[in-house]
């Protein structure tokens, strides 16, 4: 698994996620979740967790809050990795 930074997300890419205009996007995990994984037929490519500079520094006033707001992403985007859904990352408070 790597994480890597970029300043924003690709228009291609928030077409393919189906992001709804004027939703933001902080970071995104790309890869096969573990639950999803063959023993016989591994990933091809590593794992990846993108990390979008420009939206969390729009988003955030201040240092402290965009330490958090990274840590909560980066929480968000491993769980994705792990096999959580969107609904239960919201129940578990990370939507």
């Amino acid at each position: 698994m790597c994480i890597r930074d970029r300043d924003h997300p690709s228009r291609d890419l928030l077409q393919e996620l189906e992001m709804p205009p004027g939703e933001t996007l902080f970071g995104v995990f790309t890869g096969v979740p573990l639950p999803e994984r063959s023993i016989t037929e591994p990933p091809i490519y590593p794992d990846t967790i993108i990390i979008f500079q420009e939206p969390l520094m729009a988003a955030c006033s201040g240092l402290e809050e965009l330490e958090e707001e990274i840590a909560i992403t980066v929480v968000h985007e491993v769980a994705h990795y792990l096999g959580l859904s969107e609904e239960q990352l919201e129940q578990l408070g990370y939507g």
